[in-house]
């Protein structure tokens, strides 16, 4: 591959030319166009091929969203990276099959991972979020092995580390929550206590009781996970969305 052709659409002037200019920045980009809208996106993406189009979400007309749900019926779609100062459309992104969702301000490292994830899909390999199938590499006596993030059902903070939990085993890596929530929202990772994340795939059950709330993953007999106050509703939300959504 000899270099990244990606877009980046916002109707902001001064975060359009700050994105453009961190991408142009990264060696494995080639080229990078911009657009201001919808309209000019749809019309640029008719005359050209892109690796990839970096789209806000919150724009007059279409939304970022809504653009990506048309970008999605064309015959090849091009993989979407969300960047927005909205945390809540995590979920939803990760439903329009979205390669990564960065949030501004948007930090130049950050950015050079999400640079690496669409690299991945342009070389054919692609760890894209949509597929469920990321590897996540953990040390087991010695040995690097890895298991599959469709396979994880929370996560657990422990000071800098986090502990990745499945249905047979637990699995501590160093990676801070907050770079896991941040990188793992697009694939339905929901915070729902300060030190625990939770996938909405494997919830199972919510349960209240006295105004506290958990929620059961895994199946019967899965762990009940609390729910902090400030972080219930918005999961209730998530999830009563999810479950009305109608599945392809």
């Amino acid at each position: 591959m000899s270099g990244l052709r990606v877009l980046v659409v916002d109707d902001e002037r001064p975060a359009l030319d700050e994105l453009s200019w961190l991408l142009g920045r990264d060696p494995r980009v080639a080229s990078v166009l911009t657009c201001d809208s919808a309209t000019a996106t749809l019309r640029t993406l008719r005359e050209t091929e892109v690796d990839a189009v970096f789209l806000d979400i919150q724009m007059p007309g279409l939304t970022g969203l809504e653009l990506a749900q048309v970008l999605a019926r064309f015959r090849t779609p091009p993989p979407i990276v969300f960047v927005t100062a909205h945390e809540a459309h995590a979920v939803e992104a990760f439903e329009l099959h979205a390669v990564d969702y960065v949030l501004k301000p948007v930090r130049a490292e950050r950015l050079t991972e999400a640079v690496r994830r669409v690299a991945g899909v342009a070389d054919g390999g692609g760890d894209r979020p949509a597929n469920g199938d990321l590897q996540v590499p953990v040390e087991l006596g010695g040995v690097t092995r890895f298991v599959r993030r469709a396979d994880i059902t929370h996560v657990e903070a422990q000071g800098d580390y986090a502990r990745l939990h499945t249905g047979e085993a637990s699995h501590l890596v160093r990676i801070p929550l907050s770079q896991l929530e941040e990188e793992w929202g697009p694939a339905g990772f929901v915070r729902i206590h300060r030190s625990l994340l939770v996938s909405l795939a494997h919830v199972t059950e919510v349960r209240t009781d006295a105004g506290r709330c958990t929620v059961v993953v895994g199946g019967p007999g899965g762990p009940a996970l609390g729910v902090s106050r400030r972080h219930t509703r918005e999961l209730r939300d998530l999830l009563l969305r999810r479950a009305s959504e109608p599945r392809p």
